[in-house]
């Protein structure tokens, strides 16, 4: 498998209800940062989370957090257009 395109090198800020998410693992989503099926034959899956309450969340963007889907900082050692 390859690595996943970095979508954009920072947080997608999001204000969600309470519900089901699917977020782009792959990072090639026209739709950021939900999946929108792009991802068909690169051997990524959307990453399915629950939401249980309202409020703000902020899902990554470069696709190298170790806490997907939520944002760890990892888009702080990245450079633009990487």
């Amino acid at each position: 498998m390859s690595e996943a395109v970095i979508a954009q090198t920072a947080p997608y800020e999001m204000e969600l209800e309470p519900g089901t998410y699917y977020w782009c693992a792959c990072g090639r989503s026209k739709d950021q940062p939900r999946c929108d099926g792009s991802h068909a034959g690169t051997g990524f899956e959307p990453l399915a989370f629950k939401v249980d309450k309202p409020g703000k969340v902020w899902l990554c963007g470069c696709r190298r957090t170790k806490t997907p889907p939520f944002c760890d900082g990892a888009h702080q050692s990245l450079k633009e257009g990487a």
